[in-house]
């Protein structure tokens, strides 16, 4: 990298939404924005999370100053306890109610003693190597979001992730307006910007237009009411226990991350709770339906979290009934609708009442529209724009809006994860790409064993399964002296198609026979076992193809006797 110059490259969050990850580099000296996660893909089989490629970083582990974390949800420190013990453990600096909320990943993945946890307020100055670090306050969907000013060696750098202008945000702490003016006016070098609601036209209305549409459902709701909502939207379950506490109502917090976060939060002081308000879920039973609010997961459908178990009516301690009222207050991510809409036909039958979609006004995103992204152009004026936490389409879109406010088309650089960008005074450009990739967890492995290959071959199994051709050869001849026996699962069931694995047996035996017979002897001897496999392999799915038009994965298995 030439001198006096700084690099900043994404591993995550451009191009994607999701698992939101920046490294800025100067010299030897390194320090990362946010450590998120990414949802698997319905096509992801088995696959529970995506993490950023950390290879750039571990390759230079020495050199990093610490992780500093936006804000508390899962796209921006998912992904810590996955990464961390990979670069030697940085230290991680966020606000006070996001340090509460990565402490218990940290816990469970036992590095909360590795790893130092450094508070930081909007409004202070911070020192990270050469960087100076100006955290300021922005409105979104949790409380203790911040962007930065970045002061670097060749310019200021604002890193402006999820936030909009929402002048009454349920946490009484709009965006700062007036620290990006004074920040416009020390002319920053560039600007990294969220831009995924660059498609909607205005402005994102307040969180507090949400009190509106809850206060008509609770007003005429006759049984329990339950409300499903990520479990990091602190704002949104403030304002389920605002209307509550006006109701008469008793909350009750369901599901493990809902409990967890509702509990930190009050904790911390994020929370207005009332005494005696907060139930626990096996306290329900205590008290009339109509005295009841429960504030749960399961907003994305997701399989085991509490809204799809009540759904299934595997929830302990609440059965689904004709009276209650479910109000879904989220939008689902790309990829889940199926899973959701599922959910919501399984609340229909068990004979709730289930308010969802965007008409309801049940949910506002908690991320800038089109006239709040040109107002911080406004403001900021940097020489440079970056913007990024949304899929290409949305980045396209939000150079137009930057190009209709002045800005020339090399001003707005559109990187993807991976890409590799340097700037100094008068200077942004992309220079080259680096590791990028998708890394998977399955489980509590990261990478290693879940590979692209691996996902192509769970789903061939998926769409067509597996069948299993056991030969016996003897070792000595190569003559074969059992078989072929053809395990089937996933494919064609047993009874219902033993006639085709019967005759897949009998074109195998011709096979095997014709290999024979070109030996002379009447074995095989003159192949090896490794040509009988993919004998067998061609075989086999040839003619099933020829029947089916399907191509299951064969497992020749072949053992020497």
């Amino acid at each position: 990298m030439p001198k006096n110059r700084l690099r900043i490259m994404p591993l995550g969050g451009a191009g994607e939404v999701g698992r939101n990850c920046w490294v800025l580099e100067y010299g030897d000296d390194i320090i990362v924005l946010d450590m998120g996660v990414m949802f698997p893909e319905s096509e992801m089989l088995g696959v529970d999370l995506i993490v950023p490629d950390p290879t750039y970083l571990q390759e230079r582990k020495a050199t990093i100053h610490g992780v500093l974390v936006s804000h508390g949800h899962e796209d921006h420190i998912g992904a810590l306890p996955y990464l961390l013990p990979l670069l030697n453990h940085p230290p991680v600096y966020g606000t006070k109610l996001t340090l509460g909320l990565i402490a218990p990943k940290l816990k469970e993945h036992k590095l909360l003693d590795r790893v130092e946890r450094r508070e930081i307020e909007p409004g202070g100055k911070y020192s990270i190597g050469p960087f100076t670090i100006e955290p300021f306050h922005v409105a979104h969907s949790i409380p203790d979001t911040v962007a930065f000013g970045i002061t670097t060696p060749v310019g200021l750098v604002v890193y402006l992730t999820d936030w909009k202008f929402d002048h009454t945000p349920v946490d009484n702490w709009p965006t700062d307006v007036a620290k990006m003016a004074e920040l416009g006016r020390r002319k920053p070098l560039v600007l990294l910007t969220d831009c995924v609601r660059a498609e909607s036209k205005g402005v994102t209305p307040s969180e507090r237009v949400i009190m509106t549409a809850f206060d008509s459902i609770f007003a005429v709701a006759q049984g329990r009411i339950i409300i499903t909502t990520f479990a990091s939207n602190i704002s949104r379950v403030q304002m389920v226990i605002d209307v509550a506490e006006a109701y008469g109502r008793k909350v009750v917090p369901a599901g493990r991350s809902m409990e967890n976060n509702v509990r930190i939060a009050h904790e911390l002081g994020y929370l207005r709770v009332p005494d005696g308000l907060l139930v626990r879920p096996n306290q329900m039973s205590d008290y009339a339906d109509d005295e009841i609010v429960v504030i749960c997961t399961g907003s994305q459908g997701e399989p085991m979290s509490a809204l799809a178990r009540m759904a299934n009516r595997d929830y302990p301690h609440l059965q689904i009934k004709e009276g209650d009222t479910v109000v879904v207050s989220a939008t689902p991510i790309p990829g889940n609708e199926t899973s959701v809409h599922k959910v919501i036909d399984n609340l229909y039958r068990l004979g709730a009442e289930v308010v969802y979609g965007g008409d309801s006004l049940i949910h506002v995103s908690g991320h800038a529209a089109q006239e709040e992204l040109k107002m911080a152009l406004a403001l900021l004026r940097p020489q440079f724009v970056v913007p990024f936490h949304g899929d290409y389409r949305h980045m396209a879109i939000y150079r137009k809006l930057a190009l209709s406010m002045g800005y020339k088309p090399e001003q707005v650089l559109l990187p993807e994860t991976g890409t590799i960008m340097e700037f100094s005074q008068d200077y942004g450009a992309i220079v080259g790409k680096g590791p990028g990739g998708l890394i998977y967890v399955d489980g509590t492995q990261i990478g290693g064993d879940v590979t692209n290959a691996v996902l192509r071959d769970r789903q061939l199994l998926a769409k067509d399964g597996i069948l299993m051709v056991v030969v016996s050869v003897d070792a000595a001849t190569g003559r074969v002296v059992a078989g072929p026996d053809v395990v089937s699962r996933g494919f064609a069931h047993p009874r219902q198609s033993g006639d085709l694995i019967e005759q897949t047996r009998d074109r195998l035996r011709e096979s095997l026979n014709s290999m024979a017979s070109e030996s002379g002897n009447g074995s095989v001897s003159s192949r090896d076992v490794a040509y009988l496999q993919r004998k067998i392999k061609d075989t086999v799915s040839e003619y099933l193809y020829q029947r089916t038009r399907r191509r299951p994965m064969i497992l020749p298995v072949v053992m020497e006797v």
